[in-house]
């Protein structure tokens, strides 16, 4: 009975299959075939659907893959067409104009980048050679960005030119303006057997910026710590941590520990107003986390001549700006003017007319431009043209009075604008625009002549030559006239912004005939787009913004690089 079964249970285990005979499926098995699958459909759409947030969690899933590798393959494509110029340039032409650029700033690299290098061979002569984010200088000072995410080669820009761009670091020791030649020499550390030389141009444009005004009181230069360029920053970086771990020392007295803790910015403007604001940062975010015992003893004194801070900004900015810093603990000090900067104290006269001293461990300078000494000589070269103290005096077409083909652009220059990177900006980019109008102004020329002189080869007898060849002259003198119509330079203001710390920001923005005005967190995230947004390439922008991050998760780096 038990083996009875076990064998019924054997055949019942076995497929189905194979008790099937192998021969062509009859008519019949193939109706019950088509019912089965039928049965199949209608089992399949009597399920029930899955709910609309799945689907849509679905759909928003594809939808953002999709997003996600399309931005990736649009940075990859950008980040390799930057990182690989093109393999071959025009060379040099002796026919063509050799234009000589001296400087490497705003309006020096906004020209080069929008000049076409196809009408002339272009020369650019800098001591650094790289392009500097200035607006972004305080962040660095702090640590907040790193000092190479802020700054591009110039070659980057020379690669992605039509025709080869000589490139000299070197720095510019005089120009001739009879002679049309600049004398140059390489002022490195490491010289080769050719050191100096003396460069002919047949269009030189004059932009190699301005150096920070001391206003001759004494001690600036010994004792202060500008906020002008690259290297500014590094080392204020490193005075900052100086302060900071010597007020650390053990048995350091309280009244030496003030002193190490009192930072004092000198200057008003936008440069001292961000710096004092990324301090605070800095403190808040930073001081507090690492040196406890020392971030309640930061000071930050803001000195400023004039009666208020940030001037060229709007009542309302400049009262939203000072109560911030009250709030921050920043004091501010107007109508306060500088008299003597000594090792340990600065000599001011307040607002009440009293000599006042005040300890600090840091000072920052950050008040004001003045013209470079190659500037000075230039100038003493066109002493009946050359009278403004404050730079070069140009034209409305920003060629310098008394010169011939020479262009002055940037804050080298003494004109009705405020010496800033906007400004710089657009001069470079009106003067790449006029020195290709000239050039195109003079091949039509040349066209000009060509043409007349074959309508003067040709003979009496064929009219339709004759006829055909006063059509291209007159064709070529319509061009001629319209490349003739040079406009004058106009700034255009696109506003201006300024960080004044705790993620907040003001901005005084032209809105048709009035101004607009903001403050607060959303204007700081505006300032923020806008500085990424007018950063020089693709490299800058990620590696601001990845700064921007490691900063937001892993605060900012309080090591010291090097100690003197």
């Amino acid at each position: 009975m038990l083996a009875a079964r076990r064998t019924l249970n054997t055949i019942a285990r076995r497929p189905i299959s194979r008790s099937l005979p192998a021969h062509p499926i009859a008519p019949s098995s193939r109706l019950f075939t088509t019912s089965r699958r039928s049965l199949a459909i209608e089992t399949q759409d009597s399920l029930p659907k899955p709910p609309k947030w799945r689907r849509a969690l679905t759909t928003f899933g594809r939808v953002t893959l999709v997003t996600v590798l399309g931005t990736a393959a649009t940075f990859m494509y950008f980040a390799a067409k930057e990182t690989h110029p093109p393999a071959w340039q025009l060379p040099f032409d002796k026919d063509k104009k050799t234009v000589v650029i001296l400087g490497s700033g705003w309006a020096a690299t906004s020209m080069l980048k929008n000049m076409d290098t196809e009408d002339y061979n272009v020369i650019l002569v800098s001591p650094r050679n790289y392009f500097l984010f200035t607006p972004l200088l305080p962040s660095v000072a702090v640590g907040t960005l790193e000092a190479r995410s802020i700054i591009q080669s110039t070659r980057y820009v020379a690669r992605h030119k039509a025709r080869r761009v000589s490139i000299y670091e070197a720095e510019a020791l005089k120009v001739d303006p009879h002679a049309k030649q600049v004398t140059i020499a390489d002022l490195s550390d490491i010289k080769g057997d050719v050191n100096n030389m003396t460069i002919p141009y047949d269009v030189l444009v004059y932009a190699v910026g301005a150096e920070t005004q001391t206003f001759g009181i004494p001690g600036v230069k010994e004792h202060s710590c500008f906020l002008k360029e690259l290297p500014d920053a590094e080392r204020l970086r490193e005075r900052v941590m100086d302060c900071i771990e010597s007020a650390a020392f053990p048995d350091q007295s309280e009244q030496e520990v003030d002193r190490l803790m009192h930072m004092i910015v000198v200057g008003g403007g936008p440069t001292g107003v961000e710096f004092s604001g990324e301090l605070h940062d800095f403190i808040k975010d930073d001081l507090r986390s690492w040196y406890p015992e020392l971030a309640d003893k930061l000071k930050i004194t803001l000195v400023e001549a004039l009666p208020n801070v940030l001037p060229m900004f709007s009542r309302e900015l400049i009262q939203y700006t000072e109560s911030t810093f009250k709030e921050q603990n920043i004091e501010v000090l107007t109508k306060t003017m500088v008299k003597e900067v000594k090792d340990k104290v600065v000599v001011v006269k307040n607002d009440r007319g009293e000599i006042e001293e005040l300890p600090y461990g840091l000072l920052v300078w950050a008040a004001g431009n003045v013209s470079r000494g190659i500037t000075r000589d230039l100038m003493a070269q066109l002493p009946q043209h050359q009278t403004n103290r404050r730079g070069l005096v140009v034209d409305d077409y920003l060629r310098l009075l008394g010169a011939n083909d020479v262009y002055a652009i940037g804050d080298c220059t003494a004109t009705s604008y405020a010496p800033t990177a906007q400004v710089a900006t657009q001069q470079g980019r009106y003067l790449a625009r006029l020195l290709g109008q000239i050039a195109k102004k003079e091949a039509l020329e040349k066209q000009l002549a060509e043409l007349r002189g074959e309508r003067d080869g040709l003979p009496e007898g064929p009219e339709g030559k004759v006829k055909n060849n006063a059509q291209e002259i007159e064709s070529v003198v319509k061009q001629l006239n319209k490349a003739s119509k040079i406009r004058p330079f106009h700034y255009s203001h696109q506003g201006s912004l300024a960080y004044i710390g705790s993620d907040k920001a003001i901005a005084d923005l032209p809105f048709f005939n009035g101004n607009f005005a903001s403050g607060g967190v959303a204007t700081f995230l505006f300032w923020r787009s806008a500085y990424v947004s007018s950063l020089f390439s693709l490299r800058n922008r990620t590696l601001v913004m990845s700064d921007w991050l490691k900063v937001k998760l892993f605060g900012r780096d309080v090591s010291r690089e090097s100690r003197n």
